[in-house]
């Protein structure tokens, strides 16, 4: 970091949106995610300091405006969490949102848009207009109550502007505050002692699944931390393979051209990628996937566990390949392409069996 971005970050708490202005002035290719991260408030707190400026206060609607966003025509959705982007071009059609007593879920289930939302972590909603290389950048972002995005969407050269633009204007907040309230989420509580499970009967309840949406259920039932039921089923079921072998997979259904499924998620959003994927290059710290409908960008440095795992289900087993962060959160999972009703593919099944557990 030079001087001018030292004297920028300490320059105590003055102006938001200047201290973030000079810092893009300074480094124009830095995310508002590492410049709120420097500037030490959450991504939504930055971007409301900018309201007035390029960005404005959507109603607090987000289901409603993901509604009205079939006419805008291809869009670009983002979701991301800390060490994973994941991008995915395509039409916001057919969205279904459902109740389940106080919590709100929704589905976008297209070969484009694909997304499981999760509407209760949806709190504060805004239109931007950023300036770029290519000229102005528009976009609806969306972030959950401690100020952290759970999903972008852009417009793309396939969007439909004039349709973008009287959505904003229909959703406009009659009250355009520069700040937003954040709220931290309690932490997670850790993980009880492996003692203190049921293996045995976690093993047959493993044994008997018959849907991938079964496991959390599974995991509350047993209360088990996700890479703890990896550690105690047994190797049939889970084993921990290279950190860095998600490489070697993406690369294998590359040359394969096999296609693959690829979830990334956060707590307010999951959005995935099925079909195949081409072209990949190492950039910086970043290890990505650059298509033309798909972009996935990892930190892969910072994937400290990766698991291969097999869960039963009514089609029969279905195998991934897991990576999780130091703090055992989910970074991304990967699984061969299928639908319900239709077995695993083998080609994907032969590209897991040259990982080489970990002993």
């Amino acid at each position: 970091m030079n001087q001018t971005s030292m004297n920028i970050l300490d320059a105590g708490p003055g102006d938001l949106e200047t201290r973030y202005r000079h810092l893009k002035e300074d480094q124009p290719d830095i995310r508002a995610r590492n410049v709120a991260a420097a500037l030490g408030v959450s991504e939504g707190e930055l971007l409301a300091a900018r309201v007035g400026k390029d960005a404005m206060r959507l109603r607090d609607e987000p289901v409603e405006i993901l509604r009205a966003l079939e006419p805008l025509g291809q869009l670009m959705a983002l979701t991301r969490n800390e060490y994973c982007v994941h991008e995915r071009k395509g039409e916001y059609l057919g969205g279904k949102f459902f109740s389940h007593g106080k919590t709100l879920s929704g589905l976008f289930v297209n070969p484009d848009i694909d997304l499981r939302l999760f509407m209760d972590h949806w709190r504060h909603c805004f239109a931007v207009v950023e300036q770029s290389r290519q000229g102005p950048r528009k976009s609806l972002q969306f972030f959950d109550k401690s100020g952290t995005a759970v999903h972008k969407i852009y417009l793309t050269t396939g969007s439909r502007e004039a349709a973008y633009d009287d959505l904003v204007t229909s959703f406009l907040a009659q009250r355009q505050d520069d700040f937003i309230e954040t709220e931290p989420y309690a932490p997670a509580p850790p993980d009880l002692p492996d003692h203190a499970i049921d293996r045995n009967g976690f093993r047959e309840a493993w044994k008997n699944l018959q849907d991938t949406h079964d496991f959390f259920p599974l995991l509350k039932k047993f209360t088990l931390g996700r890479e703890q039921s990896f550690r105690l089923i047994g190797a049939d079921f889970a084993c921990r393979v290279d950190k860095l072998a998600v490489r070697q997979v993406l690369e294998a259904a590359r040359d394969a051209e096999c296609p693959i499924m690829v979830f990334v998620g956060n707590r307010g959003c999951i959005q995935i990628h099925s079909g195949p994927v081409h072209k990949l290059v190492e950039h910086g710290p970043w290890y990505n996937v650059l298509d033309p409908l798909f972009n996935l960008h990892l930190r892969d440095d910072k994937v400290v566990s990766s698991w291969v795992t097999r869960k039963p289900t009514v089609d029969g087993i279905v195998t991934a390949l897991e990576l999780f962060d130091a703090g055992g959160e989910v970074i991304a999972t990967l699984f061969g392409k299928r639908k319900p009703g239709v077995p695993e593919l083998e080609q994907w099944r032969e590209i897991i069996a040259t990982l080489e557990p970990l002993a």
